[in-house]
């Protein structure tokens, strides 16, 4: 059966999550009615990441195996259609062999996440940014984000509904910058535990607004230990942006 691997985007907040669900509308299951409409056949999309109820995407991949080798462009332009009203859009359509696998081909993973520190609240911004009523310190939260990088324990930063057998991730970027009123944390790793963006995010924030230290926050993950985090992050200010593949992976 032909595959085609799918680049899309989505505003995370009318749905229950990218994962098909029994108690609310899905991103997948969106997808996948689309399809069913349009080609005339039940089909399962899968998913590079499995966002969370809230969390935005603006680069993330899946594959659909169909029956029938269409053209890529009737792919994208015909599930566009039948997605609509749909805040979801399948942004390219290509055809890749069978070895592909759009969760376990991936070799990293980017998300960023957004935070907007002032008093007024949101009016652009609303649904797509954390809003903090105090001044956040930039720079000391990316010293401290340093001190998460490398390969851990993220215990502390894991959800207790974490399904994944291990909690040792390797952390390969972990930035903080301020981009005009905003503070943008953006952090790439191969994999992520459930929860573990929102966590880390909460925490910097803490530190961002003088309450922590980059030593407390180094000491709440050598803790291990899901009590020693800060507030989670709220879904609406985290996007998953790019899932990176090797060339051989098509």
């Amino acid at each position: 059966m032909p595959r085609f691997r799918l680049l899309i985007e989505y505003d995370g907040a009318p749905f229950a999550g990218w994962q098909r669900q029994a108690n609310g509308a899905s991103v997948q299951g969106a997808l996948e009615d689309a399809f069913r409409a349009f080609a005339s056949e039940a089909v399962v999309v899968k998913g590079a990441g499995r966002t969370d109820a809230g969390v935005h995407a603006s680069g993330q991949v899946a594959h659909v195996d169909l029956a029938r080798d269409w053209r890529t462009d009737t792919v994208r332009d015909a599930v566009n259609a039948h997605l609509r009203p749909l805040p979801v859009a399948v942004l390219e359509a290509e055809r890749v062999s069978d070895a592909f696998d759009a969760r376990f081909s991936a070799v990293r993973r980017h998300y960023v996440y957004r935070v907007v520190d002032r008093r007024p609240p949101l009016a652009l911004d609303a649904g797509r940014a954390w809003r903090v009523p105090k001044p956040l310190d930039a720079g000391a939260m990316d010293q401290a984000a340093k001190r998460l990088l490398g390969r851990h324990d993220f215990t502390t930063f894991r959800s207790a509904h974490c399904q994944a057998t291990s909690p040792l991730r390797t952390l390969d970027r972990l930035d903080v910058a301020r981009e005009g009123q905003a503070v943008l944390i953006r952090t790439d790793a191969r994999s992520f535990l459930h929860n573990q963006v929102r966590s880390m995010a909460g925490s910097l924030v803490e530190v961002g607004i003088g309450r922590w230290s980059a030593d407390d926050l180094a000491e709440a993950l050598a803790r291990a230990d899901r009590a020693a985090c800060g507030p989670v992050a709220p879904a609406e200010g985290l996007t998953l942006t790019q899932v990176d593949y090797p060339e051989t992976a098509r």
